[in-house]
């Protein structure tokens, strides 16, 4: 049994597909084909039924999955061990949100630099599918997102960090509406709205919470770009709903305001994740021990 054999397999089981599989690693699809068989002798055991172009994993297949994993992470473990521990200069490629990239990752990025400035960082930012999909496919080495929790078999939690998502809108227009007694969610219903578009991660929570009270919102704007969002609440008078750490700024400045609605409150985690297929690097490492430093 090969290292490529193992490789080979969890890249199949990951994309359900012996051409993905083969595109993916650079190989023929008979490539990939022989290797599988390959494997599938050594172990005595049919690890896909293949039922025309579709394919999925057997039983016994789930199990040598889960084991795969182990046995990658091991060898990976061990490459690490006898690699250079003189200072990184490697590269790093992070996958995050539009919110965590202003608010979170100029500070933390800084710190890194700081101690390893020869690291190469690469960030790219997305809504958490599409950077799960990266991930995935292994075009990043690590997502930071902000989102309900997730979990998967085929990745690692590496940090969770509870976000509290609030209610704002300028200072002025906070003014006006907040009351010693707090608000309700009603009293925001005949305000302007600008928020995040539609399935994105915080917008989806307060869709769900108004769609569960039959309740239905227009916004007056809708924009992915959550800083945006922030300087149109500072001129005009609209309402959001955005994670603290987006706003503390602006908060801390005088220029926007929480609401205190009492009849709803909302969190969501920031969280890190890898691919459990994928090799930590020591510059991999060095940032999720900052992020968490952090938390």
């Amino acid at each position: 049994m090969e290292l490529r054999q193992i490789t080979t397999f969890i890249r199949v089981a990951q994309f359900n597909s012996f051409s993905k599989a083969a595109e993916s690693l650079g190989y023929s699809q008979s490539a990939v084909t022989v290797q599988i068989k390959q494997l599938e002798d050594e172990l005595g055991t049919r690890l896909f039924d293949r039922m025309g172009k579709h394919i999925s994993l057997t039983d016994p297949g789930y199990q040598f999955l889960n084991r795969s994993y182990e046995i990658v992470n091991e060898v990976n473990k061990a490459r690490l061990s006898v690699s250079d521990t003189g200072p990184l200069h490697g590269s790093l490629h992070i996958g995050t949100i539009s919110s965590l990239c202003d608010a979170k990752l100029p500070a933390l990025l800084k710190r890194y630099w700081d101690r390893h400035p020869g690291v190469n960082v690469r960030v790219t930012t997305a809504e958490p599918e599409e950077l799960i999909s990266l991930m995935e496919r292994g075009d990043v080495d690590l997502i930071y997102v902000l989102d309900e929790p997730r979990y998967n078999n085929s990745w690692r939690k590496l940090m969770e960090q509870k976000e509290d998502v609030v209610f704002v809108a300028s200072s002025s227009l906070a003014g006006e509406l907040n009351r010693p007694e707090g608000l309700r969610m009603s009293d925001l219903f005949g305000m302007p709205f600008y928020l995040t578009e539609r399935n994105a991660n915080y917008r989806r929570v307060l869709d769900h919470y108004l769609e569960s009270k039959n309740v239905s919102l227009t916004p007056a704007l809708e924009c992915s770009d959550t800083s945006f969002i922030i300087k149109m609440l500072e001129i005009n008078r609209g309402v959001s709903f955005l994670p603290l750490y987006a706003v503390n700024r602006s908060i801390e400045q005088g220029r926007l305001s929480i609401l205190h609605v009492t009849d709803y409150r909302a969190s969501l985690y920031r969280q890190i994740f890898s691919h459990k297929e994928k090799w930590h690097t020591r510059e991999m490492n060095e940032f999720i021990e900052m992020a968490g430093e952090e938390s």
